[in-house]
Formats: C-alpha cells, sequence, structure tokens
C-alpha cells in the first residue's frame, strides 16, 4: 500500500471497529480494490499481510480491535480482505483521534458520537450479575426461585 493508503486503511479499522450506527455486524475492508469494487492489481504478499495485521498489535489503535486478515480471490484477482469486529468496549482510538463511519466514509467522531461510544461502552461494562439475560424466560426465574435461590438475589 502506497501513499495515505495505509493512513486510510487505519482509519477505516479503527471506524468499523466503533460501530456507531450499532450494526453490531463486522466491517469489511478490502486491499487490493478500487473505489468502484474492481481489482487493481496491487500484489497480495505476507509483507502486506503482515502488515494489515499488525495494525491489531502496533499499540497506535487502542484499545486493540478484533480483526481477521486473510488474502482472497475475488473477480479473478487477489485481494486483502480485512474483517473488523464491532469493539465491546468503544472508543476505539487511531493515532488518539476517535474514528467513525458516517454513512459509505469514515470521519472524526463529534462530542456527540463520543458520548454516545462511551455510554454504550458503560453499559456493556456492568458485572456479570448484573447484566440482562434476554434469553431467560419468567419460567427460567421460576425455576431457580423454586430451587431456593433467594428473590431479592434474583431481582436485584
Amino acid at each position: 500500500m502506497a501513499g495515505d493508503a495505509p493512513e486510510k486503511g487505519r482509519q477505516a479499522i479503527c471506524a468499523f471497529a466503533n460501530d456507531l450506527p450499532d450494526h453490531r455486524r463486522p466491517g469489511v475492508l478490502f486491499v487490493g480494490a478500487r473505489d468502484n469494487g474492481s481489482p487493481s492489481g496491487l500484489p497480495i504478499t505476507d509483507q502486506l499481510l503482515l502488515t494489515l495485521a499488525d495494525t491489531k498489535t502496533d499499540g497506535k489503535t487502542l484499545p486493540a480491535p478484533t480483526l481477521f486478515v486473510e488474502k482472497r480471490f475475488l473477480k479473478g484477482s487477489e485481494m486483502a480482505v480485512v474483517t473488523v469486529h464491532p469493539a465491546d468496549a468503544p472508543p476505539v482510538r487511531y493515532g488518539g483521534r476517535i474514528w467513525i463511519r458516517i454513512g459509505p466514509r469514515r470521519g472524526l467522531a463529534s462530542a456527540q458520537d463520543e458520548r454516545i461510544l462511551n455510554e454504550r461502552r458503560r453499559f456493556r461494562d456492568l458485572p456479570f450479575d448484573l447484566q440482562p439475560v434476554p434469553s431467560a424466560s419468567l419460567d427460567s426465574l421460576s425455576a431457580l426461585l423454586r430451587r431456593g435461590v433467594s428473590r431479592k438475589r434474583v431481582c436485584s
């Protein structure tokens, strides 16, 4: 990757990890593709794949994003595919700045965007015994009560 492509790629990885719209689905970065999706002919070398994977551990993107890097054969050409999962503890910062997706592009987060991401982290940082269990039914709770678990402990 040449020019400002490495920097833009890292910003995109950070933005996908932040998942401001709360899609809760991975974002995908294609290296070796033009903006219109056609192959650029960029050679996908082991060194390029290592450089892309280093985004996770180089200390410039914190907290470290969960991502997977692989070489794929798409549209008759090799491409590097970086799959970035949404962070459980946003906001994620690259170079000390919070990058987000704004429609089809990336940009810097506003103060309001940062508040939304911080609130999302606080919500997910609850202790285990205070986290909601959406799959629990009333029958499950009744079974716990029948087994002797105190009502106060279950409901608090």
